[in-house]
């Protein structure tokens, strides 16, 4: 009797571990710089879109902060433009897939053609950019991430999701992740969807005027994943020396 029950616990949890953002069952992933630093990374998914994107680039400019924008290849294709501008404006590009599949469900050979298309397309229209990528829905399996590693990516995750896919207020965006922050979190939201090009990420653009004025005001300092990922080395280099 216990056994079938011990079995199926186990099976749901593998399950749900394929989708929770914290979990390092199938490999380990970036979940931010950890509690008790003061900096904060804002990431954006599902880009470039527009307009919504290109708004978003001049909240962020007016508050001089740098993001991370986890572009999807083939949105890339459509509006290069609008990742060049991106680029411009100095945030960190990470790969997002060519068409945003649910890797989970992919073979190794799709999850590598998936990435590689993306990588080669934003190379081919922003130049050098970084080696973040995040798995589409977060969803990933032991195969999904060796495929990642083996072409040099790095998976990042988050700690704090504004759920800004479902919630279509800036108030309750900005009320969610202010409750969520912890310091040195990694922070979910979208510019875009998956779905198609000129989804409404108006309440994402104002949520994130709001909580950029907000946790300024805690003290907290907002840095690309990039950026929180060199500040970790530096520090643990300087305790090292």
């Amino acid at each position: 009797m216990l056994g079938p029950l011990i079995g199926a616990a186990a099976l749901g949890y593998a399950g749900y571990a394929c989708y929770a953002p914290r979990s390092q069952l199938y490999g380990r992933t970036y979940l931010g710089a950890g509690r008790g630093s003061r900096q904060l990374a804002l990431t954006y998914d599902d880009g470039p879109n527009d307009p919504h994107t290109l708004r978003l680039l001049e909240v962020l400019a007016r508050h001089g902060v740098k993001a991370t924008f986890f572009l999807i290849g083939k949105f890339v294709a459509a509006k290069p433009e609008i990742a060049r501008e991106v680029a411009r404006a100095g945030h960190a590009i990470g790969n997002h897939t060519f068409n945003h599949p649910n890797l989970i469900f992919c073979s190794a050979a799709t999850v590598r053609s998936e990435l590689e298309q993306c990588r080669k397309m934003l190379a081919d229209t922003v130049g050098e950019h970084s080696t973040l990528w995040r798995p589409p829905f977060g969803a990933r399996l032991p195969h999904v991430l060796s495929v990642g590693r083996k072409l040099g990516l790095e998976p990042v995750m988050w700690t704090v999701s504004s759920n800004d896919w479902k919630i279509h207020t800036a108030d309750g965006i900005e009320q969610r992740v202010n409750r969520r922050i912890r310091g040195g979190d990694v922070i979910l939201m979208h510019d875009g969807g998956h779905l198609r090009m000129g989804a409404n990420r108006a309440h994402t653009v104002e949520a994130t005027d709001r909580l950029i004025r907000r946790l300024k005001d805690q003290g907290y300092e907002f840095v690309s994943v990039t950026e929180m990922m060199k500040a970790a080395v530096g520090s643990r280099s300087s305790v090292v020396g």
